[in-house]
């Protein structure tokens, strides 16, 4: 039976731009990249040299730190360049993709009736275990922890981002085997989320403790849904994956093939005709933005949503973990008298000069200035009315800038992660790096406590 949970604080970001739901096939990309700064605290080595041809999943690089932790090509092709910054740290790895993949073969398994160590090395052998997260720290999980529970969210409440009712359309099979084998491997449950009130692919799954949320932005969040049904305590790992790699781990279950098909959607003002694109993990985002064209040159393009995802050009690559590419007008302008005048085509959650709050249903066309500089916090009560979590975010912030480990541990440093702060950021008056300072906290504190 399922369980209705509803979010009270929080602040739905109504943007102008939302990725009509129709599909379409985006043109086969050139190149396609991996870049490993999307593996938080991941050191790569490398198994292969610039020049080798490779087929869909195999081991481009390892974790140093962790051996069985394999990293594997999204396509089949040739790997054209290993680029290296400071310190001679690999910064992306790029490979010219041929006409047509030719897949590895890592074999079919039968989830129901594998053992849970025999899933865990299939998982690790072919590439698809960078997919699985764990909480404390917000980084791929340690193969050699059992987590007390699995979590997965079926809904997206962010700001332009893709429907996930639309997206796993006609997933449902690869979605139940990876489920099944997920189940496997934790001692507890796996906590599936749903929007309450609204069809989900995730509804007739078995395997599954299915809960129902409602209520504004961040109830989409994993973080969210993790502290309202099983909140991590210190010495306690949970897991967490995302809904669309969900399938590909299932499609590897079911076919044997490290398969990265996704489906993302292109959205935001700036886009002439927003929808939905079929892709792979790492295309040239160029593809499908001159597909769909863009209504203005001085735009901002983003991989993610535009409250935690990562500032890009056209002529760089989709990130790992990236289901959306949002395109907003770039904020680069002054505006003159902006913080005495009445505001009428902003969002916030102040009434002071804002009326945002009388039209909760009207769409804004927002760009990206921050409205104000950076400053010292401005103590106002505002996070506390969108940070849904049973946490003092304010102080837990500065516990963080201070270094105070103690603190930090005290006041619920192990069950966050940045994106529970976007919110909190987005509404900043002090114009802080939430994200930002909270990610700094979480590896120190991976590397003083471990």
């Amino acid at each position: 039976m399922s369980k209705d949970i509803k979010i009270r604080k929080g602040l739905n970001i109504r943007l102008k731009g939302e990725a009509e739901k129709t599909l379409s096939n985006a043109p086969r990309s050139r190149t396609f990249a991996i870049r490993p700064e999307d593996f938080h605290l991941i050191i790569p080595k490398m198994v292969i040299k610039e020049g080798a041809k490779v087929e869909a999943g195999d081991i481009l690089f390892y974790s140093k730190s962790q051996e069985e932790i394999k990293f594997v090509s999204p396509v089949s092709g040739t790997l054209t360049e290993i680029e290296r910054g400071a310190k001679r740290v690999i910064t992306k790895i790029t490979i010219e993709a041929d006409r047509q993949d030719m897949y590895k073969d890592f074999g079919i398994v039968d989830p129901d009736t594998t053992s849970p160590g025999d899933l865990k090395k299939h998982l690790l052998n072919s590439g698809c275990w960078p997919f699985i997260k764990q909480r404390p720290y917000d980084m791929i999980a340690n193969p050699d922890i059992v987590p007390k529970a699995i979590f997965i969210s079926g809904f997206n409440t962010a700001p332009l981002a893709a429907d996930l009712d639309f997206t796993l359309q006609g997933k449902e099979k690869q979605l139940q085997a990876a489920v099944t084998a997920l189940s496997k491997l934790t001692d507890g449950a796996v906590h599936v989320s749903v929007r309450t009130g609204q069809g989900s692919p995730f509804s007739g799954l078995k395997d599954i403790s299915l809960h129902n949320f409602s209520g504004p932005h961040p109830a989409g969040n994993v973080g969210t849904q993790i502290a309202k049904l099983d909140p991590v305590n210190k010495g306690e790992t949970v897991w967490t994956v995302a809904a669309q790699d969900l399938v590909i781990i299932g499609e590897l279950i079911i076919s044997g093939k490290f398969n990265t098909d996704r489906v993302i959607a292109l959205a935001g003002s700036s886009v002439k005709t927003p929808k939905y694109y079929n892709t792979k993990i790492g295309a040239e985002v160029s593809t499908f933005v001159n597909d769909s064209g863009l209504s203005e040159d001085n735009s901002r393009l983003i991989s993610g949503d535009v409250l935690t995802g990562t500032k890009i050009s056209p002529k760089d690559h989709l990130g790992y973990y990236d289901n959306t590419v949002s395109v907003i007008p770039e904020g680069d302008d002054y505006e003159f008298f902006g913080w005495a005048m009445p505001v009428f085509k902003k969002i916030s959650p102040s009434r002071a000069l804002t009326f945002s709050w009388m039209f909760p249903k009207k769409k804004y066309d927002l760009n990206t200035n921050t409205n104000g500089e950076h400053r010292a916090f401005v103590l106002t009560g505002n996070y506390e009315e969108v940070f849904p979590m049973d946490i003092y975010p304010l102080q837990i912030l500065k516990a963080c800038l201070v270094k105070d480990l103690d603190a930090m541990e005290a006041l619920g440093m192990y069950e966050v992660a940045p994106e529970d702060f976007s919110l909190t950021e987005f509404i900043c008056v002090s114009k802080q790096p939430h994200q930002q300072i909270i990610r700094e906290g979480l590896d120190l504190m991976y590397k003083e406590i471990g």
